[in-house]
């Protein structure tokens, strides 16, 4: 491509790259927004402008101004209190922008646009955009022709080459939506996209009003339970209940960090409020209750009392987000939650628009933080699908909403869940069945648990609408048992809820998963989490027609794809077991440390432990392997149970009262026989070992003729 300089460069005229769309005309300059690739229609909000002031500290005066002297229908913050909104007659809104940029105080004032294909979704503008050239396009010409149109070269984008953030400077004659369609004109120039502010849509469904009742985790049946429609929790927890080493960012409107399960020794690492810029991200309004519940279902500490998470061992990064979907909102997130260390990034919420693809600087975010994070092995980043009972990404005829809010052919896009880093999740029942609401796809990575309930569309703008056509028939599905904001504050008057649900609450179940497959394996990839995933659900199947749309898509395709449940329903243990298997396989031991105890020790026979049967190990290091044998004779070995205390103080069981009549007992256990034993992975290994054996009758006598100890670090 020929090089060009800036002054040899026709002036553009005012037209939108998009003219050659079907009903687009040069003279609809603006009404094109430049995004992910693609070119999408938006128009004017005939009553809302923003601003956004030189000093926050004197914005309040400012704003007092401004009602005084244009007397608003409504004004409100917008982007973490960035831009202030202010609501107008539709006859005086453009002389007000007229006079706001006259303001010396201003720094930057805009229209409030729509997405055409996202009815009463609104979008902000903020004084950024995002360019792209051609490797070959020099630097100083770069700087020129931005500087030309009112542009400054603020950063590059990490991980893109000749990709720059540009600030839209007061002294620009168009908004950035208007900039970035005319640089979208010189052949030098890939991407061009302006930063806009949508707001976030949280996922959950609450309705109404502790480890019995969290069926997703483990339970025998009983009403409105299928066979194995939890995830099988119990048999992971033999191999891990998680590690304070791998910590879960879940990212979310607020935390009670009062919460007593969501406390405990090392639990919480790194704390940020992105909202309003502290370490402590609580909730402020009574309605943010969510973040509690969605870190209660992946991270609640076992504590004996209330409920678990699906990893109760691991560390919880709680991350409050702005409520907006900016760039730098989006950046912010993903730099914090890899630079504090975290291994999972739970995410329970999407763009409130039914088509919204990411911007160029939102892909490379996730992409940073699923390549380059846990130093180079990749964050694992999960999404919720959704709650619309919508594609991810398709068309619908939408027909019965609400004041008609959509209607006709509507394409649907979800730009997160679509993100090939991602690992997206889809909700099931208690039943084995799609959930009413959960959307679907080609990009579903796999189902999880949660609720049932009719499908939703938040649009915050104009409150929550109810899609159409109406469900028909129960909804049938039991809700998620989790943690609450303490008090009358959350969705019920105690501290738990049992109603929860969502694609919010199957997200944070499959992180809690992640958690516990890291734990057992620190060395997988991201990449590698999401294929274990897939290739260790469960194929469940749901053969009935969706009771909204009428499609049938809960069947698997010659890959073992459904569009329904991805890959299909998460196997906690099958998952766990797989990362720990392949760590067994591809571990490199430096060395091994064999010790033995020879002295022949009687077992007594008074229900008492034996604490004398010990090992101390001098030299350093973690475990990557153990073995254990023990020769035991004993008249009736069924009345023995065996315990390995590391030195440490981590307790696991290597033999319970299953021996039966047997009287000899030689055997050795590893990690492959005895799942357990994976507890101590990564534990040290330097002082004393102890094999503690119980003998729980005053029947028979035996004796502990040896034991050793072989450990590979």
């Amino acid at each position: 491509m020929p090089i060009v300089k800036v002054d040899t460069i026709p002036k553009i005229p005012e037209m939108i790259v998009g003219e050659s769309l079907q009903g687009v005309s040069p003279g609809q300059t603006g009404l094109i927004l430049q995004r992910g690739g693609e070119e999408l229609r938006v128009h004017k909000v005939p009553d809302w402008l923003t601003i956004r002031f030189e000093n926050l500290a004197q914005q309040q005066a400012q704003i007092d101004w401004i009602q005084a002297h244009w007397h608003p229908l409504a004004v409100k913050p917008v982007a973490r209190g960035q831009l202030v909104a202010f609501k107008l007659r539709r006859q005086q809104l453009e002389t007000c922008l007229q006079e706001a940029r006259q303001i010396e105080s201003v720094k930057f004032a805009s229209h409030v646009y729509e997405l055409t294909a996202s009815p009463n979704t609104h979008l902000y503008l903020l004084e950024q955009i995002t360019v792209q050239f051609s490797t070959g396009f020099p630097l100083r010409t770069i700087d020129e022709l931005t500087k030309e149109l009112g542009l400054t070269r603020e950063k590059g984008l990490a991980g893109t080459e000749r990709t720059y953030v540009f600030r839209v400077e007061k002294t620009a004659v168009e908004n950035p939506i208007k900039l970035a369609n005319r640089l979208m004109r010189y052949g030098q120039v890939l991407v061009a996209e302006p930063n806009v502010v949508v707001s976030t849509a949280p996922l959950y469904r609450p309705k109404d009003q502790l480890y019995g009742q969290q069926w997703h985790l483990q339970h025998q049946g009983g009403q409105g339970l299928a066979a194995n429609s939890h995830i099988a929790a119990e048999k992971a927890w033999d191999i891990t209940r998680g590690s304070r080493s791998v910590v879960i960012a879940v990212t979310d409107d607020a935390f009670d960090l009062n919460h007593p399960d969501l406390q405990g020794m090392g639990k919480l690492v790194a704390p940020w409020d992105l909202k309003y810029r502290d370490g402590l991200p609580m909730p402020s309004q009574n309605y943010e209750n969510h973040g509690t519940a969605v870190a209660g279902l992946a991270v609640a500490e076992e504590t004996g009392n209330g409920v678990v998470g699906v990893a109760p061992g691991c560390s919880f990064m709680p991350i409050q987000t702005t409520g907006y979907l900016d760039d730098e909102s989006i950046e912010q997130l993903f730099e914090w939650t890899v630079s504090q260390g975290a291994s999972v990034i739970s995410c329970s919420w999407s763009p409130a628009a039914v088509y919204f693809p990411l911007s160029l600087r939102q892909r490379n975010a996730i992409n940073q933080a699923a390549t380059r994070g846990r130093n180079g092995k990749g964050c694992v980043v999960l999404f919720s699908a959704g709650n619309a009972n919508r594609p991810l990404n398709g068309k619908v005829n939408e027909l019965g909403w609400p004041k008609n809010a959509l209607r006709g052919i509507t394409e649907w896009l979800g730009g997160f869940a679509m993100h090939p880093d991602v690992i997206t999740v889809s909700a099931s029942t208690s039943l084995n069945r799609k959930a009413a609401y959960s959307n679907w796809g080609k990009h579903i990575s796999v189902a999880a648990p949660s609720n049932n309930g009719p499908p939703s569309m938040a649009l915050p703008d104009v409150g929550q609408v109810e899609t159409g056509p109406p469900i028909s028939g129960a909804l049938d599905g039991l809700g998620m048992t989790t943690s609450d904001r303490i008090g009358d504050t959350g969705y019920s008057s105690s501290s738990y809820t049992s109603s929860f649900g969502g694609t919010s609450s199957a997200c944070p179940v499959v992180a809690g998963v992640v958690g516990l497959m890291l734990s057992a394996n620190p060395d997988l990839t991201a990449g590698d989490v999401k294929q274990i995933l897939q290739d260790t659900a469960d194929k469940i199947e749901d053969n009935n027609p969706d009771p909204q749309l009428g499609l049938k898509y809960g069947r698997y395709d010659n890959r073992g794809h459904s569009l329904w449940f991805g890959y299909g329903k998460v196997n906690a243990y099958k998952a766990v077991k797989a990362a720990r298997e392949r760590h067994l396989a591809n571990r490199q031991l430096s060395k091994t440390i064999e010790q033995t105890s020879g002295v022949t020790l009687t077992i007594p026979s008074d229900r008492t432990a034996m604490q004398e049967a010990g090992i101390t190990i001098n030299q350093y290091g973690q475990v990557q392997d153990i073995q254990v044998y023990v020769d035991i004779r004993h008249g009736f070995l069924g009345d023995l149970s065996i315990e390995l205390i590391a030195p440490e103080g981590m307790s696991v069981l290597l033999q319970g009262r299953t021996l039966g009549r047997q009287t000899q007992l030689r055997k050795t256990y590893t990690f492959e026989t005895t799942p357990a034993l994976s507890l101590l992975m990564n534990q040290g290994i330097h002082g004393r070992w102890q094999l503690k054996i119980m003998d729980h009758t005053e029947t028979h006598q035996g004796q502990l003729l040896q034991w050793l100890l072989r450990l590979g670090v």
